[in-house]
């Protein structure tokens, strides 16, 4: 009786220890605010943010709606992180394009833009998530937050199809496959969700390799 009860005690966040190793759906745990995202992002794409409540979130993660507050004053706030989370996919492959030589090679750029369709196809949910939620998600688009980092975003972007070391071919092509992989799993809604995630990457990178063609020459 005594490891039950010890197996069920709350911690000092509020959540039960005894699922201390295991986030919903048996996902590993990481930081408590992380966590938080984690199961929102879960709901808010079932339920949708309408209709799910700060308690509901607080209840699927075994916390006390007070420790919820800890790490989040309002509802809004989450959203707007998990907002943000959808422009930090990535940067690092963005960068790395901006960045590449004069002597880079198409494999070179095939191979970046296929670690930026791996970091964006390991987080489809993000996709969902917005494609369900727009209304919401308008509301943010005048706070000074969110204008800051779509502005980054933008100059990521402006810096990869501005690069002089890249021709113009090469530039339109990247536009073109960047814009298929956004495509595929923002710009055309849930038209694919019921496509497994693996199929639909395999699909997604056949269409990216079709723009940026190696030559055998």
């Amino acid at each position: 009786m005594a490891n039950v009860q010890a197996s069920t005690a709350s911690s000092p966040g509020g959540a039960r220890e005894g699922d201390a190793g295991r986030n919903r759906g048996g996902r590993p745990r990481g930081s408590t605010r992380e966590r938080i995202l984690d199961v929102a992002l879960d709901l808010f794409t079932e339920r949708g943010y309408g209709d799910t409540s700060l308690r509901e979130v607080a209840d699927e993660l075994g916390f006390t709606k007070a420790a919820l507050y800890y790490h989040f004053e309002k509802k809004e706030d989450i959203l707007l992180a998990l907002h943000l989370r959808l422009h930090a996919l990535g940067e690092s492959a963005l960068g790395q394009l901006a960045d590449m030589s004069e002597d880079a090679t198409v494999e070179d750029w095939r191979a970046v833009l296929d670690e930026f369709l791996d970091q964006v196809i390991q987080n489809r949910k993000l996709f969902l998530f917005h494609v369900r939620n727009e209304n919401a998600l308008e509301a943010l688009q005048h706070t000074e937050h969110n204008q800051t980092d779509h502005a980054d975003f933008q100059e990521q972007l402006r810096k990869v199809f501005t690069a002089p070391a890249l021709p113009i071919e090469l530039r339109v092509r990247l536009a073109c496959a960047i814009g298929a992989v956004m495509g595929a799993l923002m710009g055309a809604g849930d038209a694919f969700s019921e496509v497994p995630t693996e199929a639909l990457a395999g699909m997604v990178r056949e269409a990216v390799h079709d723009l940026l063609p190696i030559s055998t020459a």
